[in-house]
Parts: C-alpha cells; structure tokens; sequence
C-alpha cells in the first residue's frame, strides 16, 4: 500500500517493506503478528507458518492474527466468484488450525467474520512440549469432504441457471452494471461469457476509478457516473453491501433492479 494512502498521525509511525517476508526479517521483533487476506496467496504455507515461528523464537505467548477466505462457504455456496488461481490455498477451519498447531502455536479461536465469508484465527506461540485439544469447529473433515465430492454437480447447476439468467437479461436489452470492482466481478465475467452485456464496473474506491478489469477491459467507474447513464439494472457482487448501495443509488435518485450474486 503506497505511503501517501494513509492518513492520521500513525502514518508517521508505519514502515513499508515492498518485500516478500523470509528468514532475513527474521530480527524484526513484533509483540503482534497480523496477516489479513495474504496467506491465501502463499504456495508453501507450511513453510511459511514455519518461518514466523522461528523469527518468535523463544517469546512464548506472542499472539498472532490470521484471515482468509473461508473454503467451507465457498463450496457449500458453490461460489465460484470467490475461486481464481491468485488463491492458491484455501482453508476450512480445520485446516487452518492443523496449520498452525504444527507449527508451535496454541490456536486459541476461531471465528468466522463478514457475513461468513472470512476465517479468521487468533493464536499464540508455544512450547514444543505443549499438547493442545482441537476447537470444536475443526472436526470438519467429513463435512468437507461430501461438499467436495458433489461440487462440480452443483456447481454446474448454478453456472448454468446464471447463465439462462443473464441471458435473458441481455435480451430484454437493459442497462446493466456491476457493483464492485474487484476479484468477484472478474471471475462472474471469466466464468460466464452471457455476463459480457455489462457496460461498466462500479466501485467507490477511487484508486480504481478510470481503469479498468482485467481479462475484459470493463471500464470502471464511480457511483456518480450512473447519476447520467442511469443504469436499470445493478448486479452486486457481495451481498454484504445490499443496503448500503441501495442507499447510495437512492442519494442519486436511482431505483433500478438490484440483483446479488
């Protein structure tokens, strides 16, 4: 994140290292690790896992705070808007925890946040003798496994009612939009080819405003374009925000369909 993004007097206070972390930031003593939406991306996590324990060292109880995305939703939910190859792991909460339980750390809770969407796990560094009892929430195995075997199915079912959807959509020849100008608008428009009738991508960041998505070149823009091109239909792309984009249309006198993914 570029320096000049942050505001308040902490900015004054943070360091940025544009560095993948290894072994050589070993000597950057934290009393708080936290790593939000990144582990994800991370091909050897064990390794990764690993590392962090070792730059603790012998500060037993140093906490640390992990989010990712949480892969019990997205196959029960079939959301394939949440499944691109920069993610190259995914984590149910069982697996988080064997995770970090292998590595010398006591997971002390683990919690699911933004409507069901995140994982997150809050756990502290710990003897190599310590013994610790599995959370409750991760004796998912079984679980995980039947979301797994009957995915593709289900999956195909809802490609394929999306599709018949966005069709039908296009033919009636409506204004359309995306709400939300990121991951899950480009996978929806990587997946399924009817979802190219949108015009625009929407976003309230304006770091994103006047560039556009990848894969498709779908210009984005901000909420206060729709105010002329007065869209008559908005598909949002996490639900979470429903109320509050309802309202922001409604500050520009904007009453068009909305439609979540």
């Amino acid at each position: 994140m570029p320096v000049d993004r942050i505001r308040g007097p902490a900015a004054a206070r943070m360091r940025f290292i544009a560095d993948f972390y290894s072994k050589k930031y070993a000597d950057h003593r934290a009393d708080f690790l936290v790593c939000k939406m990144t582990l994800e991306h991370i091909h050897n996590t064990g390794e990764f896992i690993a590392a962090l324990r070792r730059a603790i060292g012998e500060r037993v109880g140093t906490p640390v705070f992990f989010q990712v995305p949480e892969a019990t939703r997205i196959l029960r939910d079939c959301a394939f808007e949440d499944i691109y190859y920069e993610h190259c792991s995914y984590f149910s909460p069982g697996s988080l925890a064997r995770l970090f339980r292998a590595n010398g750390f006591e997971v002390l809770n683990l919690s699911t946040e933004y409507d069901g969407q995140y994982l997150t796990l809050e756990a502290r560094a710990t003897s190599a003798s310590a013994s610790h009892k599995p959370l409750p929430q991760e004796m998912d195995i079984e679980l995980l496994a039947g979301l797994v075997r009957n995915f593709p199915q289900r999956l195909a079912v809802k490609r394929k009612e999306w599709a018949a959807r966005l069709r039908d959509i296009a033919g009636k020849d409506r204004k359309a939009v995306i709400w939300g100008a990121a991951s899950k608008a480009v996978a929806l428009l990587a997946t399924l080819p009817e979802a190219q009738f949108l015009r625009y991508g929407v976003d309230i960041n304006p770091h994103k405003q006047g560039h556009f998505l990848p894969g498709t070149g779908l210009p984005v823009v901000g909420p206060g374009f729709l105010a002329e091109y007065r869209p008559d239909l908005v598909v949002i792309m996490n639900p979470i925000y429903r109320e509050e984009i309802q309202q922001d249309l409604g500050r520009l006198g904007l009453t068009p369909e909305i439609v979540t993914l």
